[in-house]
């Protein structure tokens, strides 16, 4: 059944935000404090089933007595409800309902009590009520406060639970839904469990997180207090105050000023009011509207409470905002009350009963907001238009109370279709006990459209008008429905207001401000306050590298490892990722270097080459020259491996490369170096090192130097090889892509390595500089060691000393400068002797040459 219940709603949801855009204004004139001061309503109705007609004439009977407005508007709100009933064919067929109430039965409490003290005394329990007749089952509707409900039903329950229903309308208290101790006792109010969120949402809505309370110091208070102090933590919403007024007149007379104070001194603009209308919040909050403090009031529309007798109106920032639940709109109430024989009302007179309803659409050719109405012609703009007089909540219960019992009744009655009682003369004798089962499970739908279900547990969420209310001089209140609060409506979206109708109410669409503490806006953080609510706090801009981009946030966020903040802190920028790349100036020149260098290198090449058979291309070994400068070809072109994106890949073959082919070259010069000590310092009797010379053993040395450089690369690759690194903080705003080493030691193991190699060429070269020979290369191999060693040993210091790209441009540098000066030093000579200076190319030459050179020895 409840799923059912939960589709039907689900499946009206536009036709409840329908309901809600429709504009929908109220009136009414208050009643006049002097004469009715604090109307009490504590009426008790006795509702009977009887098998005869019931005539119009005999409700205009019964309602011909002299009592209070606000119990004479409840008397109608029944009467109108038991004669739609006895008017419906398809509900109680022969079967009429009637009621019946004293002037006794509306007095004060004090007096109320005192009366059923007496009754009891006299065992009369009801002043209206002839129980010795009684034989029919009767219900008892009544509206009082929860102590005086609790006597008057274990008066019903000791002497005449057979016989009676107990009906309650007007506020739910939760101590009166206790089956156990209370199981035929009825309450037609839900319980507000969704006003706190309604009203927190409503709050929510316009931003507003500080607010006051005042609330009765009762059970209902406390009940309300707990569900709101819940949905406001949830939604961040503090108490700026919480005032419990406390139900004893003497008490609360003793601490009004400081509830005063109170509101008077608090920073919020917005206050909360609940309680019922007979308590002393009441009168409070009659007295705070009437000193004229500036607040926006929330309360229920239950407190719709004049603020005095003199003339008075709100500023158009301030004003009174009401939660009712929600019903449909029930009309030919004012018809009915018209035409009551006894009753000749007309509309000036029916205002001061109830409210009176009228589309909002017809007002606004002669009146665009209420402000713009003058005040001593409200009353004269209202009456020419068309109104129906509108069910409060206190009415609308009533209504369905009515319209339970019928519905109990008839089921109860009509068990079967074809079941239908005979009219023998004799009176309708129904068990109470019957209808007691019944009117527990009695679940409709009532003639508005509105569902309605007498098992509090299986009730929906309720739902809820927001009203604004003005209160104009000549006692006339006007109330606006601006919005709807709904658990039903869809994407979480609770409340729906109507801007325009707010507008036409206050005259502007905004409100003012009611916070704790300014907004922390993107870029800041809250900063809680010592001793204060969660809502007052400073703001802090956020750290460095984080960011915040909604207000009031407790912490920022930290940026991703690729992102960085800017300078708001309110949103987090990709970094630039950095790395030395073709496109930029440095790589294009550095990759031109390298490419021009490696032409250069097999231009040589091509000269060596073509001239082989030359004297100064054989004196130095042409296998060596050619491994020596095809190996200087992959060194200059080594550095394009480390310019562009690094990948893993690129990474390895940089460093492996490198330190095979710089290897390659550096052996090769070591062979050279020792191919020529070998030349100039063999004698005859060492025929070992003649033998070696002839064999060209010193060959050998390039592949063995160049495999214990290979082992070293693999020993480093195995152990910790060289990959991709990230760097997302040296630079900010900028991610650096390098390529880390691995193994920083396996890297200067290579470097050692290859400075080994070098110094020893350095070293040997060094000593056979002196060496006679035309064509000795002892001297060029020297200088180009010397560079080869400056530049590594310069290498270290400044490549520790830089980051990113620098660092691979510091590299591919060291590259390009330590092989162009073993090209430069080596082979620049030889090839300008072979394309410039032939004739110091030749045999002739050589001769000469070596002649002049013993002579001079």
């Amino acid at each position: 059944m409840f799923t059912l219940i939960l589709l039907f709603f689900l499946l009206n949801i536009p036709l409840l935000v329908a309901d809600f855009i429709y504009p929908r204004c109220f009136w009414r004139m208050k009643p006049n404090e002097e004469k009715d001061r604090n109307p009490k309503r504590g009426c008790v109705f006795m509702i009977q089933a009887v098998q005869q007609p019931v005539e119009k004439e005999y409700f205009s009977h019964i309602l011909n007595i002299e009592t209070q407005t606000e119990n004479r508007k409840y008397a109608l709100a029944l009467a109108f409800s038991i004669d739609e009933i006895n008017r419906n064919p398809d509900l109680l067929p022969n079967i009429s309902l009637q009621f019946g109430f004293s002037e006794h039965n509306c007095y004060w409490e004090s007096i109320f009590n005192n009366r059923i003290q007496v009754s009891l005394q006299n065992h009369d329990i009801l002043p209206n009520f002839n129980c010795k007749e009684l034989t029919k089952c009767v219900m008892a509707l009544t509206r009082m406060n929860w102590t005086k409900t609790v006597s008057f039903n274990t008066i019903l329950n000791n002497f005449m639970s057979q016989q009676f229903l107990h009906l309650t309308y007007g506020n739910f208290h939760p101590v009166l839904s206790d089956h156990e101790n209370f199981p035929y006792l009825y309450q037609m109010a839900s319980e507000d469990t969704s006003l706190a969120l309604a009203m927190v949402s409503f709050i929510i809505h316009f931003s507003w997180n500080w607010v006051g309370l005042a609330i009765s110091d009762n059970d209902q208070g406390i009940q309300f207090l707990s569900y709101l102090r819940r949905e406001m933590e949830i939604n961040t919403v503090c108490f700026a105050f919480v005032n419990m007024i406390p139900l004893s007149m003497n008490l609360y007379m003793s601490r009004a000023e400081v509830y005063y104070n109170q509101i008077m001194t608090s920073s919020t603009n917005v206050v909360i009011i609940y309680g019922d209308i007979d308590s002393t919040i009441a009168m409070s909050f009659r007295m705070w509207k009437s000193l004229g403090i500036q607040r926006i009031w929330v309360t229920t529309s239950q407190l719709d409470i004049s603020p005095s007798k003199k003339d008075f109106t709100f500023g158009i920032d301030y004003g009174t905002f009401a939660f009712g639940h929600h019903h449909s709109e029930i009309s030919g109430f004012k018809i009915f009350v018209q035409t009551l024989n006894s009753f000749k009302y007309s509309d000036e007179d029916l205002i001061k009963l109830e409210w009176m309803h009228f589309n909002c659409e017809a007002s606004t050719s002669k009146c665009k907001t209420l402000k713009n109405c003058s005040s001593n012609h409200s009353l004269e703009w209202l009456m020419v238009h068309t109104f129906d007089m509108a069910f409060i909540e206190e009415s609308y219960e009533i209504y369905n109370a009515v319209y339970a019992f019928a519905h109990a009744l008839h089921e109860t009655t009509f068990q079967k279709i074809d079941d239908l009682p005979k009219d023998n003369g004799k009176e309708l004798d129904i068990s109470c006990k019957k209808l007691h089962s019944s009117l527990r499970k009695t679940h409709f739908t009532n003639p508005v459209g509105d569902r309605v279900n007498m098992n509090q547990r299986d009730k929906l969420q309720e739902e809820y008008d927001i009203f604004y209310i003005w209160n104009f001089p000549q006692g006339l209140g006007f109330k606006v429905k601006i919005g709807m609060f709904s658990p039903y409506f869809p994407n979480g979206q609770r409340v729906h207001f109507s801007e325009d109708m707010i507008e036409m109410a206050k005259g502007s669409s905004q409100m003012p401000t009611s916070v704790c503490s300014a907004n922390c806006g993107p870029g800041f953080r809250k900063l809680g306050m010592d001793g204060m609510a969660a809502c007052c706090f400073h703001c802090k801009p956020c750290p460095e590298m984080e960011i915040s981009n909604e207000t009031n946030v407790d912490y920022c966020v930290q940026c991703p490892e690729d992102k960085y903040a800017n300078t708001e802190q309110n949103h987090c920028i990709p970094k630039v990722v950095v790395f030395l790349s073709y496109e930029e100036p440095l790589g294009m020149a550095l990759s031109s270097i390298s490419l021009c260098f490696s032409a250069v290198t097999t231009v040589v090449l091509g000269v060596i080459v073509k001239h082989h058979s030359t004297p100064i291309v054989k004196a130095n070994n042409r296998m060596l020259t050619y491994i020596l400068l095809i190996s200087l070809i992959f060194c200059f072109l080594c550095p394009l491996l480390f310019i562009g994106h690094p990948n893993p890949a690129t990474c390895i073959l940089q460093q492996i490369t490198f330190g095979v082919v710089f290897t390659v070259s550096v052996s090769t010069v070591l062979a050279k170096t020792i191919t020529v000590v070998l030349a100039f310092k063999i004698t005859a009797s060492q025929r070992m090192m003649k033998y070696c010379l002839i064999s060209g053993a010193s060959n050998y040395i390039i592949p063995v130097c160049t495999l214990i450089q290979i082992i070293v690369c693999a020993v480093w690759l195995g152990a910790s090889p060289p990959s991709v690194d990230i760097d997302s903080q040296s630079e900010h705003g900028h991610i650096i892509i390098v390529c880390y080493k691995g193994s920083v030691n396996a890297f200067y193991c290579v470097l050692g390595y290859l400075a080994t190699l070098a110094f020893g060429s350095f070293t040997l070269a060094f000593f056979a500089r002196n060496l006679p020979g035309a064509f000795n290369e002892a001297k060029s191999i020297t200088f180009s060691m010397l560079v080869f060693c400056s530049v590594w040993v310069t290498f270290i210091p400044v490549y520790h000393s830089t980051k990113g790209k620098v660092m691979v441009a510091v590299e591919i540098f060291s590259t390009l400068a330590s092989s162009a000066g073993m090209l430069g030093f080596i082979f620049v000579p030889k090839c300008y002797t072979i394309l410039f200076r032939p004739d110091q190319n030749s045999l002739e030459m050589i001769r000469e040459k070596s002649s002049s050179r013993a002579h001079i020895l």
